[in-house]
């Protein structure tokens, strides 16, 4: 049996999880962009300290570049599913 949204409150709870999910998968990619060039990435970092070939490798810029781009994506990711939520409520108010 398909998944068909047959109440109004049907459609407003999947409008707030879409709306959940957006904003966490914005939240997250923002925060990998910027996580991996402060100071506690390595410096206060529990993994870091207690395995120094870890801290070696978080250390690399080619990783701490990697990481960003993965919250790029997800940052991305975020902003379509956002807009996307945002025009469909649009096109079911019509």
């Amino acid at each position: 049996m398909p998944f068909t949204l047959n109440h109004p409150e049907d459609y407003a709870i999947s409008f707030v999880r879409r709306l959940l999910v957006a904003t966490y998968l914005l939240a997250a990619g923002l925060l990998l962009i910027v996580a991996p060039w402060t100071t506690s990435w390595q410096h206060q970092n529990y993994f870091a300290a207690r395995f120094p070939l870890v801290g070696i490798w978080m250390a690399n810029e080619f990783v701490r570049g990697a990481v960003s781009g993965v919250g790029v994506i997800t940052a991305f990711a975020g902003l379509r599913d956002l807009t996307s939520t945002i025009f469909a409520s649009r096109s079911l108010e019509r």
